[in-house]
């Protein structure tokens, strides 16, 4: 009986060193096969660092095709709405136009987008393109757009109205002047308020430029843009004009551009008047209350 005990004490013995050795195999398996998993995630995850590296390089490559496009695709060079100042605005931004400006300068004008402008530019040609110059007329009583707007007329047979506008000639039937137009196109909504308002009255269709300073109500479309300056309103007509001319089949010379952009004349205030001239008084006169 003791020899069997010994004989079963050495065999348990040798079962459980063989376990052993199975359980420490089997947890070096583990091991390694766990440091090849890691090895494995690491491969991969560098692998899909270097896709996603890749492929926000090419998203921003694609960035700057689609900004070259849309540059090529403008009206004219984005250097002609640089120069003209177009994209300049004033210091003061009516909720109307506040979602078409970009950003403000140091000095607080406000500046909008050239994408945006030529944007607004093709909507009003395509819908400018779509009345018979009969049927529309210009306002334009600043005088800084006096010279583009002429010409504009020249070109396109459209009827202009400069320096002054005839009040009543939209409403009032009775006048000898009285006409019946469809569209009328505002250069600026505050110095045209008139011709505005008429048209709204008698429930036609309008055509407005606007500045940053300038509120779009009764508009049916807008043009954004600086509608001060003569480079910037020659620009906006002669591409209107150009426009217009192919939508319409009229076939015209439209003179270059430089053609349209007039200077403004400089004014003298009337302070710069009495400075140059001495103000002449009897004696003992007093000035001021």
């Amino acid at each position: 009986m003791p020899k069997k005990k010994k004989e079963t004490k050495e065999e348990n013995k040798e079962v459980s060193e063989e376990m052993k050795k199975k359980a420490e195999a089997e947890s070096t398996t583990e091991e390694k096969s766990l440091e090849e998993k890691k090895k494995e995630l690491l491969a991969k995850a560098k692998k899909l660092k270097e896709k996603l590296v890749g492929e926000e390089i090419s998203s921003e490559e694609l960035k700057e095709k689609v900004k070259l496009k849309k540059r090529e695709e403008m009206l004219v060079p984005l250097e002609e709405y640089v120069k003209s100042g177009i994209y300049l605005g004033t210091r003061v931004v009516t909720p109307n136009m506040r979602p078409f400006v970009y950003r403000r300068r140091a000095d607080g004008l406000a500046i909008f987008n050239t994408d945006t402008i030529d944007e607004k530019l093709k909507e009003g040609i395509e819908y400018l393109g779509k009345f018979a110059p009969e049927d529309v007329i210009v306002i334009c009583k600043r005088q800084a757009g006096w010279k583009a707007v002429e010409m504009f007329s020249e070109v396109t047979g459209i009827r202009v109205f400069t320096k002054k506008y005839p009040a009543g000639i939209l409403t009032n039937n009775r006048l000898p002047n009285f006409f019946e137009n469809e569209l009328t196109v505002i250069t600026d909504q505050w110095v045209d308020k008139n011709a505005l308002n008429d048209t709204l009255i008698v429930h036609k269709k309008v055509l407005m430029i606007c500045d940053t300073n300038n509120f779009s109500h009764g508009s049916d479309k807008i043009i954004i843009g600086n509608n001060k300056s003569p480079k910037s309103i020659g620009l906006i007509f002669y591409l209107l004009a150009r426009g217009y001319c192919k939508a319409r089949g009229i076939e015209k010379n439209i003179p270059d551009l430089e053609f349209w952009e007039g200077e403004e004349e400089k004014k003298e205030s009337s302070f710069d008047k009495r400075r140059e001239k001495p103000i002449l008084a009897d004696a003992g006169a007093q000035f001021g209350v």
